[in-house]
């Protein structure tokens, strides 16, 4: 709740900020015939925007969960980043064809004191906003927020050509700002393009952080019982909330209230600790009684590590009395075919060990 506040009050504030800014430069450009200008007004009218659908966003994400939604409804703010970038990019777009009017029918600006010293005081405060909204979107984990710090960022940039421009127009009246404002076009494209595609990305749903993924393994392993960590998937339902299950190896002798009692253990420490909630926790047995079994598995693990594309290999299980061998192999999404990994695995140990079953699982390589 308090992060939805403060993305709110961040986002007030570049409102207010940009309709000032939209004011002054809308006279100005206006006064003085400057194409630049008055595309850099637009560019901070469509910042205002931005700003009002990321607290139309936060509010969202601010909902608790329904009956239809029982995640909650932080991905909206996902939602409403893509709809800022799709404004950028609206911007930039209607800006390019402008500029090309303008380097085909050009004017003559006429740039006064005024005109300088609003244009410089633009590029202070932008900076000021840029830096401070991707400061407390990186703080609170806000993609609108870090989204519209580059592009205030950007403003910043473009403001200061156009200054420049200026400058060289009155010492040398030499015009380039429509072919400025044509760059500027592009860089907002870009911005907003680069903007959609990440956003699109995380609803799409994205690997795991690294660092967040071996810190629930690392956790987790430290249990005595525990041999290893697998299979670690998480799921985002907005910056705050993740959803996750994993695999652990444990002793083949575990009773089940023993296990019980582990996974409510790992469940609770791992949300207090990392904020992530375990659905699901399952298990693969590890042969106890049997010391044979670790000369066999280390046999079959170098066939299969052998072969190109497999990263790892885990859950390794042999029933003795039916001859049964079961283990899983993550292969690597490089793989030109992941099947055909599989499959050249699956020939390998069968034809060197014919005496036993086997029953492979293919893993994707879903985490770090």
């Amino acid at each position: 709740m308090e992060r939805s506040k403060i993305i709110i009050r961040t986002g007030i504030l570049g409102i207010v900020v940009n309709v000032i800014l939209v004011a002054f430069k809308t006279v100005v450009g206006w006064l003085s015939g400057s194409i630049a200008i008055i595309l850099d007004a637009v560019n901070n009218l469509s910042d205002a925007l931005s700003s009002a659908i990321t607290i139309i966003g936060a509010r969202i994400a601010m909902k608790k969960p329904d009956k239809d939604h029982p995640f909650g409804h932080g991905r909206s703010e996902y939602v409403a980043a893509s709809v800022i970038a799709v404004i950028i990019l609206y911007a930039g777009v209607t800006a390019l064809i402008e500029s090309v009017k303008k380097i085909i029918h050009p004017n003559t600006p006429d740039y006064g004191a005024s005109t300088l010293i609003i244009v410089s005081a633009a590029i202070l405060v932008k900076i000021f906003l840029g830096r401070y909204n991707i400061v407390v979107g990186k703080k609170v984990k806000s993609e609108t927020l870090i989204g519209s710090g580059k592009d205030a960022m950007l403003d910043a940039v473009v403001s200061f050509a156009t200054l420049v421009a200026a400058l060289i127009f009155i010492y040398s009246g030499v015009g380039i700002e429509a072919y400025l404002a044509a760059v500027i076009s592009l860089l907002m494209i870009r911005t907003g393009v680069d903007l959609l595609r990440d956003t699109l990305s995380k609803i799409l749903g994205e690997r795991p952080d690294a660092a967040k993924a071996k810190e629930i393994k690392k956790l987790v392993i430290e249990y005595p019982d525990v041999f290893g960590v697998y299979d670690l998937v998480l799921h985002n339902y907005g910056p705050e909330f993740l959803i996750g299950s994993l695999h652990v190896e444990v002793p083949d002798d575990m009773t089940v209230a023993q296990l019980d009692r582990l996974e409510r253990e790992i469940s609770d420490r791992v949300y207090e600790e990392c904020g992530v909630i375990l659905t699901g926790i399952s298990v693969y047995g590890r042969n106890m009684h049997d010391d044979a079994v670790a000369d066999l598995q280390n046999e079959i693990r170098r066939l299969v590590m052998a072969h190109e594309y497999v990263l790892q290999m885990h859950g390794f299980y042999v029933n003795a009395e039916t001859k049964d061998i079961q283990f899983d192999v993550v292969i690597d999404f490089d793989a030109p075919d992941r099947m055909t990994v599989y499959e050249g695995v699956l020939q390998d140990v069968r034809g060197h060990f014919p005496d036993y079953k086997f029953k492979i699982t293919s893993d994707a390589d879903v985490s770090d």
